[in-house]
């Protein structure tokens, strides 16, 4: 198993974040905004736009206590949402390139209503 580094050094590969994530090691969150999750997202992911993540939401109740891997579209974002996860307590870190690294890996992308998922 592989352990995660608490305040986003470190960051990882697409491949190292779908493997961590496949072994039940860590959650995945896209940390996109609606319209982008709705475009395509990582299969089982789970989504917490960065807006209302700076706007104090908490966590979705499956990454409560587990570490996660904030994923967004280039990896700007998941950095910031790191930070502030990490702020809080939380064991986190973030995929280098997000999204367009993770679907340029052949990594799997799904849309609404389980169809094939693009990177908007």
């Amino acid at each position: 198993m592989f352990s995660l580094p608490r305040r986003g050094s470190g960051r990882l590969t697409p491949r190292l974040a779908h493997q961590q994530i496949s072994d039940g090691v860590a959650v995945l969150l896209d940390v996109r905004e609606t319209p982008e999750w709705n475009a395509g997202h990582a299969p089982g992911a789970l989504h917490l736009p960065l807006s209302r993540l700076l706007a104090g939401a908490s966590l979705p109740a499956a990454a409560r206590g587990k570490p996660v891997v904030t994923i967004c579209r280039s990896g700007h974002r998941s950095q910031q949402a790191v930070e502030l996860l990490a702020d809080r307590g939380v064991q986190a870190t973030d995929v280098t390139g997000g999204m367009t690294a993770w679907a340029r890996a052949g990594l799997p992308v799904t849309g609404q209503g389980g169809s094939s998922g693009v990177i908007a």
